[in-house]
């Protein structure tokens, strides 16, 4: 974890844009990391816009995905679309990853074309506004020497955390049973609504995760963890020119797996996505496979 460092915002973004080698065949080129392991919501957010390319003119509105196996991050993956369906509102499609053969995830993913109907959503919480909260890396300098900088080191995206961030959590001894944080982008990205859900199903694999090692008092850096499926419900297009609340908690912890949700908002109040993650933990602390 040491020599982890987070990947730069125009690099999550190049690599999102996955190339098109076919109809409906994609190839997507890895984030390499110290441990060589796909990142899940990266490649999720990849099969995302590979199948937002093939139904055009219409915004997904929901995105299940299976992690199947493990990947190699030094070489890209395959990308293959099935395209299941097309309809009067709604386009259905199959994605599956492979890489040597061998698959990594399945993908189902749904888009829509615009509807005019009756609205409703819960409201958003009663929070401070982002501009009011001091970003992580201030909220965390006292660990600044801790991991080699792993917790104040620049991240592609900002983040400003309501409740506890899980490192502060493990030292009160107390983790929190809600995690609410804003995010947006740290720096510009396309105005293309494929890539603005993809970066949104990219933050979320990767910070919803939080919740749940949260509650074993534990942090990222310190817990094997492994995504096994993931969930994401687009309430409406989401514009990650600003800010993004992410109210999310884990009610459960079983059988060496952690479920988490997340609700999303935009800085207006607007539900833009609900989701949820099922995380792996093993049958005890050590880094054991699926």
């Amino acid at each position: 974890m040491t020599s982890h460092r987070q990947p730069a915002l125009a690099d999550i973004v190049a690599t999102l844009d996955v190339d098109r080698v076919g109809d409906e065949h994609f190839v997507a080129t890895q984030l390499d990391n110290a441990a060589h392991h796909i990142v899940g919501g990266h490649i999720a957010g990849q099969a995302l816009m590979a199948a937002s390319r093939t139904a055009p003119g219409r915004v997904p509105h929901s995105l299940h995905v299976y992690y199947v196996r493990a990947g190699d991050a030094r070489r890209p993956v395959d990308l293959q679309v099935d395209v299941a369906r097309d309809g009067g509102t709604l386009s259905t499609r199959q994605v599956t990853a492979r890489q040597d053969g061998e698959i990594l995830l399945e993908v189902l993913s749904s888009f829509s074309a615009p509807v005019a109907a009756p609205e409703y959503q819960q409201p958003i919480p009663d929070v401070p506004e982002p501009d009011s909260l001091a970003p992580v890396q201030q909220q965390l300098a006292d660990y600044a020497d801790e991991l080699g900088g792993y917790w104040v080191q620049p991240h592609p995206f900002d983040q400003r955390y309501i409740d506890p961030h899980p490192r502060l959590a493990v030292d009160r001894g107390e983790p929190s049973p809600r995690l609410r944080l804003w995010w947006k982008p740290a720096g510009e990205v396309p105005a293309d609504p494929a890539m603005h859900s993809a970066l949104l199903t990219y933050l979320s694999g990767t910070k919803m995760v939080e919740a749940a090692v949260g509650m074993r008092r534990a942090t990222q850096a310190s817990v094997f963890n492994a995504l096994i499926d993931h969930a994401l419900w687009f309430q409406r297009p989401v514009d990650l020119s600003d800010w993004v609340l992410s109210d999310q908690f884990s009610p459960s912890g079983i059988a060496g797996r952690g479920l988490t949700t997340s609700t999303m908002y935009n800085r207006a109040g607007q539900l833009v996505c609900v989701a949820t993650q099922e995380l792996y933990f093993g049958r005890g602390e050590g880094r054991e496979r699926r």
